[in-house]
């Protein structure tokens, strides 16, 4: 397997992180999305929308960061990480549908602001971001994970952009179940961390 990414991308990240998580062999490849890399008509013939994370799994190419944790789970037979019975995949589809809604708009699109100049309204995203923390953190009430009773892809498509949102001026201080879900997540056998900016609350801590 290839995976096409930038270490700045969260949705790269996600993708980064279940093949680490399942101990997935492949090969990393580095897009330099400041020097245009994804415009380019080599990389454009794998995505035509010009995104990372792009998956290539010896000519099986598979976009959107999402899809490819349901690729994965799916080709590896992993359904420990993606149930098989229709409630438990529903649930795990609901979550990702939060984290290509409210999460893109809220907590990654307060990142973009700050990290990559996006022209979001700042009040705007933050407000939508505290919003889904509050949701979230009524939700965790007495339960470890967002489906079941074990991490699945659902977890994994919500973390980056969750631990990454004080750089976009998020403050994650008055969600305790939010952040101790986190942790549980980094404290997961082959976890990888997603790199660090110096921007946001992140730069005056």
């Amino acid at each position: 397997m290839k995976l096409y990414h930038h270490p700045l991308s969260g949705h790269a990240h996600r993708a980064r992180l279940f093949l680490s998580l399942l101990g997935v062999p492949h090969e990393a490849i580095e897009v330099d999305l400041k020097a245009g890399a994804h415009k380019r008509p080599e990389f454009l013939a794998l995505n035509p929308f010009g995104q990372v994370p792009v998956l290539d799994d010896e000519g099986t190419v598979v976009l959107d960061s999402n899809a490819i944790l349901v690729y994965v789970a799916r080709k590896l037979g992993r359904a420990d990480w993606l149930p098989e019975d229709a409630q438990g995949e529903a649930a795990v589809q609901r979550w990702l549908s939060v984290a290509a809604g409210e999460l893109a708009y809220g907590p990654a699109a307060a990142r973009l602001v700050t990290v990559f100049g996006a022209k979001f309204n700042p009040e705007e995203v933050i407000g939508r971001a505290h919003t889904l923390l509050s949701r979230l953190e009524a939700h965790l009430a007495g339960r470890d994970w967002l489906v079941g009773e074990r991490p699945t892809i659902a977890d994994i498509a919500l973390y980056s952009y969750l631990a990454r949102a004080p750089e976009g001026n998020v403050d994650l201080s008055g969600y305790a179940k939010v952040n101790a879900f986190l942790r549980r997540i980094e404290a997961l056998p082959g976890f990888l961390p997603f790199v660090q900016t110096p921007a946001g609350l992140t730069a005056a801590a």
